[in-house]
C-alpha cells in the first residue's frame, strides 16, 4: 500500500518535472488570469458605479471601488412604478414560460428518442427545417394577431415556447443515456408509456432538464423583441422594454420628482444605467449557481451524436 502511494506521488512530481511542462502550466495560469480579469473588471466597474454618487459616475472618477457611496440609483429604481411592474412582469413571464417550454421540449424530445417511432424521421425533418427557414417577422406577427394574443400575457410565452435545438439536445440525451432495455423491462411489468416517461425518463434526465431550465430562463428573462412586437400596454411590458424606454428613449415617467430635481437629469440617467444592469442581471446570477453542477454534464451528454 505504501509503495503504491509513493509511486503515485512520484508520478505527480514527474508530471510537471520538465521545463517545457512548467512553462506550459505558467502560460495556462497566466492566460486564465487574464481572462478572469477581462471578465471581472467590467462587472466590478458596473457594480461600483451603481453604488457611487451620480456626479462621480458622470465625471469618470469611478473604477473598481464606489466613490461617494450612494444608493440614489436603486432608490429611483424601486420608487418607479413602471420599473417594478416590468420587473414583476419579467419574473412571471420567465417562470411560466420556462415551465411551459421545458415541459413541451421534454414531450417533443422523448418520442423522437424512441427508435420504434415509425414517423420519427419525417417529424425530425420537419423540426430541423425550421432551424434554417422561417416565415419571418411579419407572418409571425400576423399569426399572433389572428390568435388574439397581442397585448396578452401569452404573447410573451407561446410564440417562443419551444426551441428546436433544445429538442435535439433532449432527444440525444435520452437516446444516449437511458437504454431502451429499461423501457422493455418496464413494459413487461405493465408500465405504460406515460408512467415510464414520468417515473423513469424525467428522474434520469435531471442534468439536461437543469440545462433546459437555465437556457429557457435566461432567454425569457432577456426577451426584449417579443415585448417590442406584441406588448403595447406599459403595464404588461417586461423589464427589458422599461429599460429601453429609460435608457434609449430617455423616458423618465414614473421616476421620483424629488430625486430628479436634486440631480442633473443626465447624471441620474447615467447612474440608473448601472443600477438597472445590476437589478436586471441579479435573478440570472442567483439562478446559475444552483444548477451549475448539472450544466456541464447535461450539455456534454446531450451533445453526443446518437
Amino acid at each position: 500500500m505504501l509503495v503504491n502511494i509513493k509511486r503515485k506521488k512520484d508520478n505527480k512530481i514527474k508530471l510537471y518535472h520538465s521545463t517545457s511542462d512548467r512553462m506550459l502550466m505558467v502560460f495556462v495560469w497566466v492566460l486564465l488570469f487574464v481572462i478572469m480579469v477581462i471578465i471581472l473588471v467590467p462587472i466590478l466597474f458596473v457594480l461600483a458605479s451603481s453604488f457611487s454618487d451620480a456626479s462621480a459616475v458622470s465625471s469618470g472618477k469611478v473604477f473598481l471601488l464606489p466613490v461617494d457611496f450612494s444608493l440614489a440609483g436603486y432608490q429611483v429604481i424601486f420608487q418607479s412604478p413602471n420599473i417594478m411592474k416590468g420587473f414583476l412582469n419579467s419574473i412571471a413571464y420567465t417562470v411560466v414560460g420556462t415551465i411551459i417550454s421545458v415541459s413541451l421540449t421534454l414531450l417533443a424530445g422523448y418520442p423522437l428518442s424512441r427508435t420504434d417511432l415509425k414517423i420519427r424521421g419525417p417529424v425530425m425533418f420537419l423540426f430541423t427545417v425550421t432551424m434554417f427557414f422561417s416565415g419571418g417577422m411579419i407572418p409571425t406577427y400576423l399569426v399572433v394577431s389572428k390568435l388574439h394574443l397581442i397585448d396578452t400575457f401569452w404573447a410573451m410565452v407561446i410564440p417562443s415556447a419551444v426551441g428546436v435545438w433544445n429538442v435535439i439536445l433532449i432527444k440525444t440525451y435520452i437516446q444516449s443515456s437511458i437504454p431502451l432495455d429499461i423501457y422493455e423491462s418496464a413494459s413487461i411489468d405493465g408500465c405504460s408509456d406515460w408512467k415510464y416517461f414520468v417515473n423513469m425518463v424525467i428522474p434520469l434526465s435531471k442534468p439536461i432538464i437543469a440545462v433546459m431550465i437555465l437556457l429557457y430562463a435566461v432567454g425569457k428573462w432577456n426577451d426584449f423583441f417579443s415585448g417590442l412586437l406584441y406588448i403595447n400596454d406599459v403595464a404588461k411590458q417586461p423589464l427589458q422594454m422599461i429599460l429601453r424606454n429609460i435608457l434609449v428613449l430617455n423616458d423618465s415617467m414614473g421616476m421620483s420628482l424629488s430625486l430628479a430635481e436634486q440631480m442633473n437629469r443626465q447624471e441620474l440617467k447615467t447612474l440608473m444605467q448601472y443600477s438597472l444592469i445590476i437589478v436586471s442581471s441579479l435573478p440570472v446570477m442567483i439562478l446559475y449557481p444552483f444548477i451549475q453542477k448539472y450544466f456541464v454534464k447535461g450539455i456534454m451528454m446531450g451533445s453526443i451524436k446518437g
